[in-house]
């Protein structure tokens, strides 16, 4: 069975690290796959395992659950569908700890100090991540608000319940048979996974996603310590670890730190403006309509293309890359820029246009892109907002400042496929779209991407 375990765990290596680039993602998912089945079949032949009907009942259901899932929610709704994996890992993780510690009372065994630790471990990281997890789907599918929800004193009431979580583990250890105690532990690690994700804003889930991901996957290793199965160890410890790298690239696309994304209350104090295109202003906006956008893509030498949130609610991914197969004849050159932050969870446009079969040589990180803009004749910007706000460059008073964007602001000339005028997740208005080089296209992205497409058709 140590074999078995050691050869899926190097399958899951491997394909976290194909999952890296997008040209290798789907045969890392297959390989990490064929990992976890060995995993649990290796387990299965276990001569501890006491009841195959019930595990396999739960694997069908679970499976079935589990496509009909995968094959029904939408790419829009997908960082809501993490969220939910993110949560079910956390509870299955802190189900474990609370079964285990429970079995070792019933049977009246001794509880060593070091299983006593592991438990509280798994219900504290498992609970945060349940329920911070279900909050975050909350705030992602517009259930709850997603502003930082803040109150009077609420980091000290979350120090203070943090001190009673650490009070009642300590005295755990001198009373182990304290089921209310224990019991009471487990409500707190609940709460806090609440007021834990509460104060932060939905321009920040992208981190926090990656986070809980995190979370999950710490639990699960403290579960694998709780059963001693060496599996579930390195399994979560290679969840946990990826997380964290991945949230850490997550704060360095937004130029913040950890802390200030978990306690800085981002967005909630800033002021907004949202409007359309009938809206009057102080400010000039130049728009133009589908046939003038078209001749001005058709024409250009370059076009870069700058895919955010509104494209992935448009669904217009595939009419995007159709567009640009009609560029491409036209033999103008084409390529799209990602920003690591753009949509609502890590890598989200990268999954959208794989979806559409970009090829991957045509997409470019922030870094590779940015310098190309100089001499770009058109940016196509679809639906994204604070990822190409310019007031991260130069307004020290603009809560974004210091963000890295991409800077289609130096393009030649800027097209904005927007509903309106409205901020983004940060809540800040856009200088770009008052800029003298940008032309505003207002409406639905999947009408208007149609209609350019149907224009430059006709050139």
């Amino acid at each position: 069975m140590e074999l078995t375990y050691l050869t899926a765990a190097a399958l899951f290596i491997i394909g976290l690290k194909q999952l890296g680039s997008p040209a290798t993602a789907r045969r890392g998912n297959i390989i990490a796959s064929v990992g976890m089945l060995l995993a649990i079949v290796a387990t299965m032949i276990n001569q501890s395992v006491v009841n195959y009907q019930m595990i396999l009942s739960s694997m069908v259901i679970g499976a079935l659950i589990g496509g009909i899932t995968a094959q029904k929610v939408a790419m829009t709704a997908m960082p809501q569908m993490v969220g939910i994996f993110n949560g079910l890992g956390g509870a299955a993780s802190a189900l474990v700890a609370v079964g285990e510690f429970w079995r070792l009372l019933e049977n009246g065994e001794n509880i060593p100090i070091d299983a006593t630790i592991v438990a509280i471990l798994g219900v504290f990281i498992g609970g945060i991540t349940l329920t911070g997890s279900l909050l975050a789907f909350g705030k992602l599918q517009g259930l709850v608000s997603g502003s930082p929800i803040t109150f009077p004193l609420q980091q000290p009431f979350n120090i203070l319940l943090f001190l009673g979580f650490i009070v009642g583990s300590v005295y755990l250890f001198l009373e182990p048979t304290n089921i209310p105690i224990f019991l009471g532990l487990v409500i707190v690690s609940l709460i806090f996974g609440v007021l834990f994700v509460l104060p932060i804003g939905g321009g920040d889930m992208p981190v926090v996603i990656s986070l809980l991901n995190s979370f999950s996957g710490l639990a699960a290793s403290a579960a694998g310590f709780i059963l001693i199965n060496n599996m579930l160890i390195i399994a979560g410890a290679l969840v946990g670890a990826s997380g964290i790298i991945l949230t850490e690239i997550m704060c360095k696309a937004m130029n913040r730190s950890l802390l200030s994304v978990l306690f800085g209350a981002f967005g909630g104090n800033t002021t907004t403006f949202s409007g359309n295109s009938e809206e009057i202003t102080d400010k000039t906006v130049h728009s133009i309509d589908p046939e003038e956008g078209a001749m001005m893509l058709g024409y250009a030498r370059s076009v870069v293309i700058v895919p955010g949130y509104g494209m992935a609610v448009a669904q217009a991914q595939h009419t995007v890359r159709e567009l640009a197969n009609q560029l491409e004849k036209m033999g103008v050159e084409v390529k799209y820029a990602i920003h690591p932050v753009a949509g609502r969870m890590p890598g989200h446009m990268n999954v959208l246009l794989a979806e559409a079969n970009v090829p991957y040589n045509q997409l470019y990180d922030m870094e590779d892109i940015n310098p190309e803009f100089d001499t770009t004749d058109v940016a196509l910007v679809i639906g994204a907002n604070d990822v190409v706000n310019p007031a991260a460059k130069s307004d020290q008073d603009s809560p974004i400042f210091g963000m890295p964007i991409l800077e289609v602001d130096k393009a030649h000339h800027t097209i904005v496929i927007k509903r309106g005028l409205s901020t983004g997740f940060a809540g800040v208005d856009n200088q770009l779209f008052y800029e003298d080089k940008t032309m505003m296209l207002f409406g639905n992205a999947q009408d208007m991407l149609s209609q350019l497409v149907a224009q430059v058709k006709q050139l």
